[in-house]
């Protein structure tokens, strides 16, 4: 029975092997430092991981069907201090830029950069991520260090503001869980003091957009109390959940919340995406790929 007893303590405290229980996983390997400006220069992401969406990610709305209407192509790496992830969008319609910018029934203050708007409002992207890869029952992002939900928009940001170019400037506001007060806090002193940095720029030619995101180690992903990931630590799993959200006419998006044409998860399933342990994994690993 002792032994029985041991073997048990020991399974337990043994690390999640994957950050979530959703079955897709990626790999981040070191490499060269991007220069995030919204632009995939020539061999920047060469020694990045690639991946692919959106149609067979799991939709929250209207299911995607074809990749003329939206896409994407990912990349994934670090320099040993930040983790980098850009984003090439095919979108054929931008909300904000090819239309007008109407606003939901839901809520008339959904371009506030306030605790009431809708950050994800928008043509945009979300990124969540399960530093300490830890969850005991079906909670949500804590909105620090641990677990975040942060939002990259088109057309508003909190230093760019609301308009056509603001994503230029930084396309980062303030994500989920944006009523506690103190994620909100979190959210806004990363990107004021640029921990978070992410820039969206719409394609010079053709339909879509290019997002170019940076994470520093410290503060933004913390694995235990006060310890935040270095790649002394070895190769380390935590949670990962993307989404790319697509607004359009308000008449394409009949039926679902907010008129949303499309909302597509990495990992998750309908109505319970953002809980943590429906996420999937993202690896950091030390050496190159």
């Amino acid at each position: 029975m002792t032994r029985w007893v041991g073997l048990v303590a020991a399974f337990l405290a043994v690390p999640f092997l994957n950050g979530g229980e959703f079955q897709r996983t990626l790999r981040a390997y070191a490499g060269r430092t991007p220069v995030l400006d919204g632009k995939i220069a020539a061999g920047e992401w060469d020694d990045a991981t690639t991946f692919s969406g959106v149609k067979d990610w799991i939709p929250q709305f209207s299911p995607t069907t074809d990749s003329n209407d939206l896409a994407l192509k990912g990349w994934v790496k670090h320099d040993g201090k930040r983790l980098y992830f850009a984003f090439e969008i095919t979108d054929d319609v931008l909300y904000g830029i090819d239309t007008p910018r109407w606003l939901p029934d839901e809520n008339p203050k959904a371009h506030e950069l306030t605790r009431q708007g809708f950050p994800w409002f928008g043509d945009e992207m979300e990124l969540l991520i399960d530093a300490a890869n830890r969850w005991k029952g079906d909670e949500q992002a804590a909105g620090d260090g641990t677990s975040w939900q942060m939002v990259c928009n088109l057309t508003k940001s909190r230093l760019g503001g609301v308009g056509k170019a603001a994503g230029e400037k930084s396309c980062l506001l303030e994500g989920e869980p944006r009523r506690l007060e103190s994620a909100w806090n979190n959210y806004q002193r990363w990107i004021e003091t640029r921990a978070m940095e992410a820039v969206a720029r719409k394609k010079p030619a053709g339909k879509g957009y290019i997002i170019e995101w940076g994470v520093s180690f410290a503060p933004c992903l913390e694995v235990e109390p006060g310890k935040f990931y270095s790649t002394a630590l070895g190769d380390r799993p935590m949670g990962l959940n993307i989404a790319l959200g697509d607004i359009d006419e308000k008449e394409r998006g009949t039926g679902n919340f907010g008129h949303f044409h499309h909302e597509d998860w990495f990992a998750g399933a309908k109505n319970v995406r953002t809980q943590l342990r429906h996420w999937g994994t993202l690896w950091i690993m030390t050496g190159r790929r």
